[in-house]
């Protein structure tokens, strides 16, 4: 419960911050680090038939599943652990920081309405900044790491591709970090972490977080936007 409590605290002082600022918290949203919009993928899929999985991690599971939950295509989302094993994909152990794990989501889409580089878009657009090494904002530690946890080889050629173009594009003022790494398995988070910003909006670390990716999906991808309630609701398996 480290992050939570220490979220508890956050909040309470961030409120106290804005309220003597008199400022909304989504002004204050820092940028996301790149030097102007990103280019389209040079390598991707092709449109093809039938649900397909990407798992991204980069810093709180919370905002990436906001994140992603408003993209067209999508068609769930789930919060959970990546890059370590069974025994420790536990929120508990995930926040000592030394298990591997990376807070991730899961993303199921169609893979005829957007595409894994598209996906792969938006992430280092609006979901993540690749430039930050072992860490998001405020979330510090190894389980806040940029990373693409590819499930197949064309994830990992797509994926691998992307960030050499955008290194080559100067695409963002520091190097990008983002590691490009197997899945070896994804494990679903407990039940109080899904849909953590939808079922928490006004909460000051949410507002001052997640909201803004939120948005800045909706400004930057006006025709990959939809609102939450769209996303189906379907079976892990």
């Amino acid at each position: 419960m480290e992050r939570l409590t220490m979220s508890i605290r956050f909040n309470v002082v961030l409120a106290g911050m804005l309220a003597l600022a008199g400022l909304s918290a989504c002004s204050l949203a820092s940028a996301d680090g790149s030097t102007g919009p990103l280019p389209d993928p040079a390598v991707d899929a092709a449109p093809a038939q039938g649900n397909q999985v990407a798992v991204l991690a980069g810093g709180c599971f919370w905002g990436l599943q906001s994140v992603f939950e408003h993209v067209k295509g999508v068609k769930h989302v789930w919060a959970g652990y990546a890059g370590g094993s069974a025994s420790t994909a536990s929120y508990e152990r995930v926040s000592d920081g030394d298990t591997g794990h990376a807070e991730s989501v899961k993303i199921l889409y169609d893979p005829s309405k957007i595409s894994y580089g598209q996906l792969l878009k938006v992430y280092f657009s609006v979901a993540t900044d690749p430039t930050e090494l072992n860490r998001q904002g405020p979330d510090v530690g190894t389980q806040y790491r940029s990373v693409i946890f590819y499930g197949n080889d064309e994830q990992k050629r797509i994926a691998t591709a992307y960030i050499a173009q955008l290194g080559a594009a100067h695409a963002f003022a520091d190097p990008i970090v983002t590691q490009v790494t197997p899945l070896n398995g994804f494990y679903v988070a407990e039940s109080y972490h899904q849909d953590y910003a939808e079922q928490h909006p006004n909460e000051p670390y949410i507002l001052f977080n997640d909201a803004p990716k939120v948005a800045h999906l909706k400004q930057q991808f006006p025709a990959l936007y939809q609102p939450a309630q769209q996303v189906v609701s379907v079976d892990l398996h």
